[in-house]
């Protein structure tokens, strides 16, 4: 890993980078997005997409149809974000 941990104003090209080097908990709610559906839909940054939901949380308790409404989003980006959530909902249902 090296120096790459030492900057701590190092810059990734994409989250993904950046995960691999310091660990997915060091990316913010955006990055994550940004990896799922790889971080700009025609013009439309991941940022974005998440601010539209107002957070991940907004995210997840959105019907499938309401990503359809965002433009730019297509089916194959928005069965990984339904599959993610998907996970995330089943891990925590083992939890409990």
């Amino acid at each position: 890993m090296g120096s790459k941990l030492n900057s701590p104003h190092q810059k990734w090209r994409h989250p993904g980078d950046k995960l691999r080097e310091l660990g997915p908990e060091s990316l913010t709610d955006t990055e994550l997005l940004a990896i799922l559906i790889f971080s700009c839909i025609k013009g439309k940054p991941a940022e974005e997409i998440l601010a539209n939901f107002g957070s991940l949380k907004g995210m997840a308790n959105q019907p499938l149809h309401k990503f359809l409404e965002i433009k730019g989003l297509g089916d194959v980006k928005i069965i990984r974000i339904a599959a993610a959530f998907e996970i995330a909902r089943r891990i925590v249902n083992q939890i409990n």
